[in-house]
């Protein structure tokens, strides 16, 4: 998605230098992935290691000065999202942002994982729902393929804000596939406004939280 696989990572006096997207080195990037020797490899590590190699991206990369982590996690409540919640503890971590699509299965899981948030401190900032509805390129008619309303209502449940829904849009998975620039190439998107509304949800959201 960012155009960086096979980009190496490299060593200086404050640690692992990360892997920069774009010229101007305003996005940092660290990922497992550039420390295997193929793409393909397959990482069959125990709980321990892979813990340890957790806050090692969090301790011993030179990230500098920082506007914003992201740490995006795998679905569940696993030993990896104990590991990244402990690291980040003493730097004030802001929250966990919740992603769920509409369907009663997937909300079940995301429930799971917001009982995790609240067993283990952590604020959440809130939920998205992701893939809903599908919007017609040609009609503009939206049919909601999923179902809908999950996850305002598990939001609701949970007492936690509900940050907004981003329908399915085949310009968005094409964009992504390539390493493309989602917001300029597709401006007329109905995956646009949806997300540039939730971001601004966010920073607004944090922004407050850090004043």
């Amino acid at each position: 998605m960012l155009r960086a696989q096979g980009r190496a990572v490299h060593q200086c006096d404050g640690g692992w230098v990360p892997v920069f997207v774009d010229p101007e080195k305003s996005i940092a990037l660290m990922s497992v992935g550039f420390l295997l020797e193929k793409p393909d490899e397959a990482v069959v590590w125990r709980g321990p290691k892979k813990s340890a190699l957790i806050k090692q991206f969090v301790r011993d990369v030179a990230w500098g000065p920082l506007d914003y982590l992201v740490v995006d996690t795998p679905p569940g409540t696993s030993d990896e999202h104990m590991a990244t919640v402990e690291a980040l503890r003493p730097y004030s971590c802001l929250g966990a942002l919740v992603v769920t699509t509409p369907q009663a299965v997937a909300v079940g899981d995301v429930r799971r994982e917001l009982t995790f948030c609240r067993k283990a401190g952590l604020q959440v900032i809130g939920v998205v729902e992701n893939m809903s509805g599908f919007v017609c390129p040609h009609c503009t008619e939206c049919t909601n393929v999923f179902s809908t309303g999950g996850g305002e209502e598990l939001a609701r449940h949970a007492g936690v804000p509900f940050l907004g829904s981003v329908p399915l849009d085949p310009t968005l998975a094409r964009s992504l596939e390539e390493g493309g620039d989602f917001i300029q190439d597709f401006p007329k998107s109905p995956a646009f406004p949806a997300l540039s509304a939730i971001a601004q949800k966010i920073l607004e959201q944090t922004a407050t939280t850090l004043s």
